[in-house]
């Protein structure tokens, strides 16, 4: 059974800085494609980034400059460097993977990213 965990989350001012963690276990890690997501209150789940197994990276235009994906795949996890946080970044971040073309349609807990203003 594939499971994720994702972590990180908490509180900071804007203009600061965190680093989310999804590790991904139960199916081999090394071909799966994985990506972040947040949902703000009110609002649909967007897509933020994503990752490829060969390490292809892709932004949302809210991330880019900003942020940055990146797998180790020794540790099955999964990161998000985000800087500059903006209070607009507040949200549940959840990571999700794809095993060939077809994406999990179930989602972990999350972790919440709250940026005071």
């Amino acid at each position: 059974q594939v499971q994720r965990v994702e972590s990180g989350g908490g509180l900071v001012q804007t203009g600061g800085s965190l680093r989310l963690s999804c590790v991904v276990s139960g199916i081999d890690f090394r071909v799966i494609s994985v990506a972040w997501h947040r949902q703000a209150p009110g609002l649909q789940r967007e897509w933020v980034a994503s990752i490829s197994s060969g390490s292809a990276r892709n932004y949302a235009d809210s991330a880019k400059g900003r942020f940055t994906i990146s797998r180790d795949n020794a540790k099955k996890t999964v990161y998000l460097q985000m800087n500059n946080l903006q209070p607009e970044d507040t949200a549940v971040y959840y990571c999700n993977y794809a095993y060939g073309s077809a994406w999990s349609t179930n989602w972990g807990q999350g972790t919440q990213v709250t940026v005071s203003s």
